[in-house]
């Protein structure tokens, strides 16, 4: 018998779905290739009838209607959906199966991403990332704190790893640029590159001295007095603290108006990571309200929706209105 599968094909930048029934007996297949059976089966696509009524629309033998109707019944292509009563007898009302038909190799699938939603997601990254894509290449460093104690607080980080799925999340809408891209904060403070790019820093200031030195400069920060006390909202005073709960910011560079900082961060690394699958798996929601060359931030929250661990699911808790 025929198997149900779907056609997914692309129209005017739209992707369309489409049920088609695949014949894994070539033999099934010829039956269709015969000219009045196709013109049965696109007659019987639009309502049901029974085979006398077929013969008098296509202006064939009832016995021809009757020998094509079983032989398209037999291969799946036609299926019995009613009866009707005719001169006082009960006949079969039959209508095509699927809208669309056809056979296939054993071989050549392969998983596809949905291009408008693909195309929405890359609509609102490119709008976010703008300043750090240039000439189609990513143009900015990703800072991560580094994983040995330091800073004021002697601290270590457990989150730099995040920078693999954001860089993942960037590779779709940026090519790799010739210059390595991640470094640690330690680093780039050494190195006094935080003047001269655009920046992405991932990670509390607790456990990052690059979001530590811009926190000042958020407009939702993490507590001065104490990093790991939670976020506050400078328009609404409301604070958050809770461990996966995050922050996504973005702000001028307050060393060179020309560039640009991204802050991925949370009071807990379990925050940060809530921070990085928003921007990038929930890219299309998160994104909605970022409106070009503003000041802009948001807290969202990560859960744990089946119990196994690990987060898969983010909220937006509260949204920065300048």
């Amino acid at each position: 018998m025929p198997v149900d599968k779907t056609l997914i094909h692309v129209a005017d930048g739209k992707t369309i779905g489409k049920k088609i029934t695949v014949f894994e007996n070539v033999e099934h297949f010829r039956v269709l290739s015969n000219p009045l059976a196709w013109r049965m089966l696109g007659l019987l696509s639009s309502s049901p009838m029974y085979p006398i009524e077929v013969a008098k629309k296509l202006k064939i033998y009832e016995q021809s209607a009757y020998y094509y109707v079983r032989k398209l019944v037999d291969i799946g292509a036609l299926t019995e959906v009613g009866t009707h009563q005719v001169r006082g007898g009960t006949a079969r009302l039959y209508q095509s199966s699927s809208p669309a038909f056809g056979i296939e190799m054993d071989w050549g699938e392969r998983q596809l991403e949905l291009r408008n939603q693909q195309n929405s997601r890359e609509q609102y990254a490119n709008k976010f990332f703008d300043e750090f894509i240039l000439n189609g290449a990513f143009s900015g460093l990703i800072i991560v704190g580094a994983p040995d104690p330091h800073g004021p607080y002697r601290s270590s980080s457990r989150d730099g790893h995040y920078a693999v799925h954001l860089a993942f999340f960037l590779g779709t809408i940026s090519n790799i640029p010739p210059e390595f891209i991640v470094k640690l904060d330690a680093d780039a403070k050494a190195e006094k590159v935080i003047e001269e790019n655009n920046l992405i820093s991932i990670g509390g200031p607790g456990t990052n001295i690059v979001t530590a030195q811009f926190n000042r400069y958020l407009p939702i920060k993490f507590n001065e007095k104490n990093f790991w006390s939670g976020l506050v909202d400078s328009s609404s005073s409301k604070s958050y603290s809770l461990d996966n709960q995050g922050l996504i910011a973005k702000i001028k560079n307050p060393y060179n108006d020309k560039k640009k900082i991204i802050v991925l961060a949370g009071v807990r690394s379990i925050g940060t990571k809530s921070a990085v699958l928003a921007l990038t798996n929930y890219s299309q929601e998160i994104l909605k309200s970022y409106k070009t060359n503003e000041e802009w931030a948001l807290v969202v929250q990560g859960f744990d929706m089946n119990a196994d661990g690990k987060i898969d699911h983010v909220d937006i808790v509260s949204e920065f209105k300048p």
